[in-house]
């Protein structure tokens, strides 16, 4: 593992998750909770575009890197989640929301996983489906963390459910996406090893 720029803003994902989860148990106003955690996100969310544009725009991407991004990625989305259904920020949608992007991020991880192994990973590469989802996910899940008045202009839960429920149908719609894609390869791989 090499420690460079790109891998160290990786890296800070990756301590700012635990950080995120202690923030709300810290004995300050509920106000500075919200807005410390929003901030956290909102961080690591600017160092996932960064990190990548910085190790292909210096030539050191890495194995290591490669992997450790998009799961520093899913642990801080996945953790937000399980912090927003424990501080009841997801009302009407709450667990069934939750267990959807927790569900599928395991579930492509998973089989990305086995696709490089069958030397298809490329029949499961982000897609652009995938990409709005992520996109719907960055910006729903800082609003429901804030959860307050932006510049008194409107109460930042509802665009946030809103988004979450986007991001979650996002969710299932890329899910199938890329299962369909690793079918044949799926099946075939299935085939031999019986």
């Amino acid at each position: 593992m090499s420690l460079n720029l790109p891998n160290l803003l990786t890296w800070s994902r990756v301590i700012a998750i635990p950080v995120l989860v202690a923030v709300f148990f810290l004995p300050i106003p509920v106000f500075a909770q919200n807005l410390i955690a929003t901030v956290l996100f909102v961080g690591a969310a600017i160092t996932d575009w960064l990190d990548g544009w910085l190790a292909r725009r210096m030539g050191i991407t890495s194995a290591f890197g490669a992997f450790l991004d998009p799961v520093a990625d899913k642990l801080i989305v996945c953790v937000a989640l399980v912090m927003l259904v424990d501080l009841d920020r997801l009302v009407g949608v709450d667990v069934v929301v939750a267990a959807i992007i927790i569900g599928r991020e395991l579930t492509i991880s998973a089989l990305r996983e086995w696709m490089a192994q069958m030397g298809a990973r490329k029949s499961v590469a982000v897609h652009s489906i995938g990409k709005f989802k992520t996109t719907a996910q960055l910006v729903s899940i800082p609003l429901l963390l804030y959860d307050g008045s932006f510049f008194g202009l409107f109460h930042t839960r509802t665009p946030g459910i809103v988004l979450i429920w986007i991001a979650a149908v996002l969710t299932v719609w890329s899910m199938l996406y890329y299962l369909r894609r690793a079918w044949p390869v799926l099946r075939n791989g299935a085939a031999r090893s019986v």
